[in-house]
């Protein structure tokens, strides 16, 4: 090894290259006073029908060619035995399945219910349902909430009972010889504990606002609005300091938009996130906005609060991004391309997060890439992106370029008519993202880069006459040779004639070539 480059380490001898690189029917029938006779058919038990249903007691000609049959009831046989059918994606259990059936839909079949399906009461905000748990978490995780399960509650009349007491509305009471409002659930006015500890004991009004005028409480309307904590749209305040519909403009002075409430369905701006809109406070986190604190370029028609843009527009690369979406940076300057990346360059997942360009590192010496896709959504592509380990270690041990291109196993890339040392294989397999090395200690660096030693023994023949002609590797001769000796040595590793990540190449060209005689 005859010294060290900046960027990489390198080494040749002779001549060698050192490079890291429902169906429903219905029947109508008039009956006269006279007889009729008819002929009735026999049915047998249909796997499926020609008109795609499944376990049908029909005549034999409507059943399927391919279908297996049974002069029999369906509940006689095996095939269309009725169970239970469990769905693991949504947690559904449906009785009364056809084994076929369940297994068509991608359901888990079995006799007799399975625990799965055993029922509870999931409590979902003010809302409940009684369903299994899977299905509860399902749920939970559609709206963002937390799991709250009971399974102690056996039927759905005691789980609805459960959570009447969530309802909210106006809590209306006398409080220094004044009829005022809490906006609150109903437990906590009907004795529950209020705020601090005391109880407020009422009268409830459910679905009314605290500033809904036929209550005669000292709580009326206002122009100010508030952020309610777990919630991501701007509302409107009362005099009383409690929250009432969201945040609306048209209806600052709407007398029934400030007597009921209203849901985020009923709202302005419906479907859309609302971004900074100065009228409209229906933020959606989900489409990249949140309620927030006005700022001095973007404030609202009323109030101090807006639905604050998520999203990230302008970003380092110069593209804009949605909230939530990731993507890949590359810090290599120099050139790309299989097998060619920069000494120092490393791999980078930035990703958008309120409104902010957060990044992310992968592991340094390029252990790890960054992979990248979009994905079809409702409201378009969505990037995304993740740190993944670099599979390069075997790439070299490859001989077959079926194998190095087994991307299930490894990331390499076949390079044809190539070999590595003196191997005169058809090809070479080599890493799609070059290893970084700690070229600078020494011995790793000596061995990672040394598998692009070569040594080619050009045969030369003498003529009657005198002067010499090349007879045998005469290829070894050109420049090319040479480049793809390098080209092998660059996607070994740092080795080689690189360059760093800011573009400079290192103070030795990073390999030699020496030719002598073969000794005899």
């Amino acid at each position: 090894m005859k010294g060290k480059n900046k960027p990489a380490y390198k080494e040749s001898k002779e001549i060698k290259l050192a490079v890291i690189g429902l169906f429903i029917i219905i029947g109508l029938f008039i009956i006269n006073l006279s007889f009729v006779s008819a002929e009735v058919k026999a049915t047998v038990c249909c796997e499926k029908t020609i008109s795609n249903l499944y376990c049908q007691n029909v005549p034999a000609e409507e059943c399927a060619s391919d279908a297996r049959q049974t002069p029999t009831s369906c509940l006689s046989t095996s095939y269309c035995k009725p169970g239970t059918c469990y769905n693991n994606g949504g947690g559904l259990c449906t009785d009364n399945t056809p084994q076929l059936v369940c297994n068509a839909n991608n359901g888990t079949w079995s006799e007799k219910s399975p625990p799965q399906c055993g029922l509870g009461c999931c409590i979902l905000g003010d809302q409940a349902a009684f369903v299994t748990l899977t299905r509860c978490k399902y749920l939970s995780a559609n709206l963002g909430l937390q799991t709250n399960y009971d399974r102690s509650i056996k039927d759905e009349v005691q789980c609805i009972l459960k959570v009447q007491g969530q309802e909210k509305g106006a809590c209306v009471y006398d409080f220094e010889f004044q009829s005022t409002c809490k906006f609150t659930t109903r437990d906590i006015c009907l004795g529950g504990q209020g705020l601090n500890s005391s109880s407020i004991k009422g009268e409830f009004f459910a679905g009314k606002l605290c500033s809904a005028p036929e209550l005669g409480t000292n709580c009326g309307k206002t122009t100010n609005t508030l952020c309610i904590p777990g919630k991501d749209e701007v509302y409107f305040v009362d005099t009383c300091g409690n929250p009432a519909n969201i945040y609306d403009v048209s209806k600052i002075n709407d007398a029934e938009y400030w007597t009921n409430t209203k849901d985020k369905d009923e709202s302005c701006g419906v479907g859309s996130a609302n971004s900074n809109s100065k009228t409209c406070g229906n933020c959606n986190y989900l489409q990249g906005s949140y309620c927030r604190p006005s700022s001095k370029v973007n404030r609202p028609s009323y109030g101090n609060n807006i639905c604050a843009d998520l999203n990230c527009k302008s970003t380092q690369n110069g593209k804009s991004y949605k909230h939530g979406e990731s993507w890949c940076v590359y810090d290599d300057k120099g050139t790309k391309g299989e097998g060619d990346n920069s000494v120092g360059s490393r791999y980078y997942k930035h990703i958008c997060i309120n409104g902010e360009e957060v990044l992310e590192q992968c592991a340094d010496f390029r252990q790890e890439e960054c992979i990248g896709d979009n994905i079809e959504t409702s409201v378009g592509l969505f990037s995304q992106a993740a740190c993944r380990v670099n599979r390069w270690q075997d790439c070299t041990g490859q001989i077959d370029k079926k194998d190095c291109e087994n991307t299930d196993r490894r990331d390499c890339f076949w390079k044809e008519g190539e070999g590595i040392g003196n191997s005169t294989i058809s090809g070479v397999c080599l890493p799609k993202n070059t290893p970084g090395i700690k070229f600078w200690e020494g011995e790793e660096a000596k061995s990672i880069c040394a598998q692009a030693n070569a040594q080619c023994i050009v045969t030369f023949e003498k003529g009657l006459f005198g002067g010499e002609k090349c007879v045998g590797n005469c290829e070894c001769l050109d420049e090319r040779w040479e480049k793809q000796r390098a080209g092998i040595c660059l996607a070994l590793g740092d080795c080689g004639p690189k360059i760093n990540w800011i573009g400079d190449s290192g103070y030795k060209p990073g390999f030699n070539v020496s030719i002598g005689k073969v000794k005899k």
